[in-house]
């Protein structure tokens, strides 16, 4: 049975975690390195730090946090924000992160999919896609931190980085983020059928029946929350015996 995976989102802006809603009203939460430790002993499963600004802002991401996180977790993570060619992932994983997430970067450039996938392998390419529900009744892509549109449709470009080489691609709702209301279970099933590699659920979680049902709704292969955990709400350790005691395969 496969297991799935808990992971802990962490927006990072000027080297601190923040968390908004919609991409937006972004309020202090606390040191990188010092929440993600104590995500690793909470027995989080895995990390992923999103340098927020530094698409919108046009810059490499800040790689301090990073070295900085390497040194207090002894979990996966995974970074991404503003990584737009191969030496952006080589530089980052030295730093000593597991995985690269690639957005506006890949939308720029496909062909990057392609390229660190050779590269350093699949397992390393992860696909972040911010998606919000459309007029003709799917979800058009966002880049630069969900502030531009592209015309790119969601599930279609999912398939296309697959394609390319993405070993793992991350699914936000634009429209579910931050608010707490549930994940996208009709993006996620859309996601989940049309690719062959893990999805990591993104954006709603509100309860611990949230979690349960992007898995056992969705098939999810991870679900991925942030202010839930920030102020917790949720305790990892609680929200992992609740899926166990539900039947949901995971590392307790």
């Amino acid at each position: 049975m496969l297991t799935r995976r808990i992971i802990p989102c962490l927006d990072v802006r000027n080297g601190r975690v923040v968390k908004g809603k919609q991409f937006s009203h972004l309020v202090d939460v606390d040191d990188p390195a010092t929440l993600g430790k104590y995500y690793s002993e909470q027995g989080a499963d895995e990390l992923v730090f999103y340098d927020i600004t530094a698409s919108s802002d046009e810059r490499k991401i800040s790689l301090d946090f990073v070295e900085q996180v390497a040194k207090e977790v002894n979990i996966p993570f995974c970074v991404g924000g503003g990584v737009d060619s191969i030496e952006d992932f080589t530089s980052i994983l030295r730093k000593g992160a597991d995985k690269i997430s690639i957005n506006s970067g890949a939308v720029k450039n496909p062909n990057l999919i392609a390229l660190a996938s050779r590269k350093f392998g699949a397992q390393c390419v992860v696909l972040s896609i911010d998606a919000k529900r459309n007029d003709q009744g799917s979800w058009s892509v966002y880049i630069k931190g969900g502030r531009e549109k592209t015309d790119l449709d969601a599930i279609l470009w999912a398939k296309e980085g697959v394609r390319l080489g993405a070993g793992e691609i991350v699914i936000n709702s634009i429209d579910s983020d931050g608010m707490k209301q549930g994940y996208d279970i009709d993006l996620l099933s859309a996601i989940t059928k049309a690719v062959h590699v893990p999805v990591i659920a993104s954006g709603g979680a509100g309860t611990l029946a949230h979690f349960y049902q992007a898995i056992d709704q969705a098939n999810v292969d991870g679900i991925l929350a942030a202010s839930v955990f920030h102020y917790k709400e949720i305790i990892i350790r609680d929200l992992k015996e609740y899926l166990f005691e539900k039947g949901v395969a995971i590392r307790r």
